[in-house]
């Protein structure tokens, strides 16, 4: 089978490296709708270099690697990288008129972020996700969470969202044909719910907040510019190499339909981020309603982890001291639990029924109740890019594709 992918900027290009080293799909064709400097040497050279995770080269064979991208034909727009044949598609950048036909194309990987709404049109004038099955894919995913933009409309019953490993049993090939494979941040989150959820009980959890401490994104600017006309959120035009600068995340909407025991639970996310290329850290509380006599410890939330990570590849449980440099690149970490910072600490407070509901007291009895209520912190990183990210993504992909053949 061939892979499609639509766009080549940081998630293109490293699921390029991705694939590539996997070497499960026969040719990988990508589409970037436009000619790149001067010649077909000039985007091997952009693919080849990562200024983030260095040369490909390396990446795929260590410091000893020699040449490996070989063959290139500029008419034809094609290459070979590392023996994987690759054909570069720069005609256009509308879904429905990239050739995915002509090149037999039945599966494809949405990463340019610009097409994210289920529900446009195929044929909307400035390009949708379904645009890519008007074009011959069977099966597109999106690597980013579905937006919806028109109030009202409810999501598709051909589209799903997935994590490879929480909830991608829910994928229904004979019935969704766009996948969203959420975001990093998600990912990361569901795996830091997951296993706490499965083994306290969903029952047991009565608030959650998270921040994501995040890598920069495209999103930020280099150095600071004058807002666009109708800007709201001034902030994302400073520089993000002076500033740390507050955003917002989609990470608790999108970890809904991934977990959908969080709908009922009260659930905050916040989002900064800071001036450094990859490698992010979500710091996650939890209110769990506990036992006086058994309160929730840290030595418990931790061998959950512990536990969980010797059965899935995923999660990984560290109970060294990290910095976000030190997970940069780890391959298919969705998470890396910081167990040494995990902390508990249980309380009891006093509930005032008569605020919650009058009609629930007996006459002369106790308006205060007593509930023993334990705060757990637990620290979680992720590589935003290459190391978690991408390499979930590119998992996902291939259960996919498997269950096309």
């Amino acid at each position: 089978m061939k892979l499609g992918i639509n766009g080549l900027g940081r998630i293109g290009k490293l699921t390029v490296w991705h694939h590539v080293s996997k070497r499960y799909f026969s040719e990988v064709i990508v589409n970037i709708g436009r000619e790149v400097g001067t010649r077909l040497e000039d985007l091997a050279a952009a693919i080849e270099r990562d200024s983030t995770y260095g040369r490909l080269g390396t990446y795929l064979h260590g410091h000893k690697a020699g040449r490996i991208i070989e063959e290139l034909d500029n008419d034809k727009g094609t290459m070979r990288i590392d023996g994987v044949p690759v054909k570069i598609l720069r005609s256009t950048r509308n879904p429905r008129e990239i050739a995915w036909r002509d090149n037999d194309v039945k599966l494809v990987v949405d990463t340019t972020g610009v097409f994210s709404d289920p529900t446009t049109d195929a044929n909307a004038d400035k390009g949708a996700l379904r645009g890519h099955i008007v074009a011959g894919a069977e099966k597109v995913i999106l690597s980013a969470p579905f937006k919806i933009k028109s109030k009202g409309l409810q999501m598709p019953e051909d589209a799903v969202t997935t994590v490879m490993g929480i909830n991608d049993d829910t994928y229904d090939p004979a019935r969704h044909s766009v996948i969203s494979a959420a975001s990093c941040t998600t990912t990361c989150l569901s795996y830091m719910i997951k296993p706490l959820m499965e083994t306290i009980g969903a029952e047991n959890f009565l608030s959650a907040s998270m921040v994501t401490v995040h890598a920069a994104t495209g999103s930020q600017q280099v150095l600071d510019r004058l807002p666009k006309t109708g800007a709201t959120d001034l902030r994302k035009n400073r520089s993000i190499m002076n500033n740390i600068i507050l955003t917002t995340t989609g990470a608790a909407k999108a970890l809904a339909l991934v977990i959908p025991e969080m709908e009922r639970i009260g659930f905050i996310a916040e989002s900064v981020r800071i001036p450094t290329s990859t490698g992010s850290l979500i710091v996650l509380v939890l209110n769990f309603q506990d036992d006086s006599d058994n309160p929730i410890k840290r030595s418990y939330i931790n061998s959950i982890y512990r536990e969980y990570g010797q059965n899935s590849r995923y999660l990984m449980f560290s109970e060294e001291q990290n910095v976000s440099s030190d997970i940069v690149g780890l391959p298919a970490a969705a998470v890396v639990i910081e167990g040494s910072e995990t902390h508990t600490r249980t309380a009891s407070i006093q509930v005032n029924l008569q605020k919650v509901k009058k009609d629930c007291l007996a006459p002369g009895a106790d308006a205060l109740l007593t509930v023993p209520v334990t705060q757990a912190v637990v620290y979680g990183w992720y590589d935003n890019e290459l190391g978690s990210y991408t390499n979930m993504l590119g998992d996902l992909t291939v259960q996919v594709a498997e269950k096309m053949i």
